[in-house]
């Protein structure tokens, strides 16, 4: 094997398959190794830790056809420290990848194992696919991947739920505290196909790499969901176990409406944080007509007693009529569906204090989020 490459070119996909490899010590070393497959002026790039699998490609000069893996992290730390330009890659028969720069007398060798050691990686030649908007895509993904639950003990809940309802797709996730839906209408017909729960690492991995211009192509068989995308393929083992029953969650109704700027709550938000209890995160809301405050403690403070407290409040306007009511919420909960809304004003909307909140844009109805209060203290 050996073939000619632009650095930067093959230092720009190494480095994404350096966020799937394994990076723990394993009987399956392999898996922190990347496959390159050198054919018809192509090189192909392949990394899998069994559950997450990447395929990508990109055009090169072959004088040899061939394969091999190297360890990705080694193959990424030279190149980057290699200046630009044309370099040679060469595989020898004594398991060695050499690096030689075309500009640069220098001569690098790195460790391989055999092609034929790779893990297969799971196939979508017989799938069928379907095509989502790139754009409605990185929505959903944005809107519900922060609310996904890192409890390994829930593992049902370590991703993102995925259906069709009523011809929308669907994506769901919850830790059991907070709540983020959203649906979009697809431009074109879909196939019917069973609720899906994709693993938050190949959500993240679409959400960095995909450009948002034009379609991504998504196929769902038993055990993997497969995406295609900017010449980019990415498939994932998906969840086993049943998703909570998210729509006993959705309150049919709420009574009491407050509207808000959104940018005045978020930036709210971000300067009581330093003064909350960095454990539970707590955040009080109080609520009164036309009057929406925001403190890191009780509304009703004691500034006369002697011991020292760290304390913010911040009073901002909003549209509300009704009893004065007060919530604890996670400040987190609020701040992160703020941070993904895009248009001006926000609605929260309840009926108790101590029953979920919903949060939404006062413009868009294809998502929202809910969330549970704390107890008060």
């Amino acid at each position: 094997m050996k073939f000619t490459c632009e650095k930067d070119t093959l230092l720009k996909e190494i480095s994404i398959t350096q966020e799937i490899v394994s990076k723990t010590s394993s009987s399956l070393s392999i898996l922190s190794n990347v496959l390159l497959v050198a054919d018809s002026n192509t090189l192909y790039i392949k990394a899998t830790n069994l559950k997450v699998s990447f395929e990508t490609k990109i055009p090169i000069e072959v004088t040899k056809p061939g394969s091999v893996t190297v360890l990705c992290d080694k193959l990424m730390k030279n190149l980057r420290n290699l200046p630009p330009g044309d370099i040679e890659f060469e595989a020898l028969e004594n398991d060695v990848f050499v690096i030689k720069p075309l500009f640069k007398k220098i001569d690098i060798q790195l460790r391989t194992i055999p092609a034929d050691k790779f893990p297969e990686i799971p196939s979508c030649e017989n799938e069928k696919f379907f095509e989502l908007s790139q754009k409605d895509i990185l929505e959903m993904i944005s809107h519900t991947s922060f609310a996904i639950s890192h409890d390994v003990t829930r593992y049902f809940m370590n991703g993102v739920y995925f259906e069709q309802n009523e011809g929308r797709i669907v994506m769901v996730a919850t830790d059991g505290r907070r709540l983020s839906y959203i649906s979009k209408q697809p431009e074109n017909a879909i196939p019917e196909f069973n609720p899906i729960i994709i693993p938050d690492k190949a959500l993240n991995l679409i959400r960095k790499l995909a450009s948002g211009e034009g379609t991504i192509s998504l196929a769902i068989n038993d055990k993997n969901v497969f995406f295609a995308f900017d010449n980019q393929n990415i498939s994932t083992t998906l969840i086993e176990g049943n998703f909570p029953n998210y729509q006993k969650v959705i309150p049919s109704e709420q009574t009491h409406r407050i509207t808000i700027n959104r940018e005045d709550i978020s930036e709210a938000v971000k300067r009581i944080f330093p003064n909350v209890d960095q454990k539970t995160k707590r955040i009080y809301i109080n609520m009164k007509n036309g009057s929406f405050t925001l403190s890191s403690e009780e509304s009703e403070v004691d500034f006369a007693r002697e011991e020292d407290i760290d304390f913010a409040r911040e009073e901002i306007p909003c549209d509300y009529e009704g009893e004065e009511v007060t919530f604890a919420l996670n400040c987190l909960y609020l701040s992160d569906p703020l941070r993904e809304i895009g248009d001006d004003a926000v609605i929260l909307e309840y009926t108790d204090p101590g029953k979920a909140i919903t949060l939404r844009s006062a413009q868009q109805r294809d998502y929202f989020h809910i969330i549970m209060p704390m107890q008060l203290e």
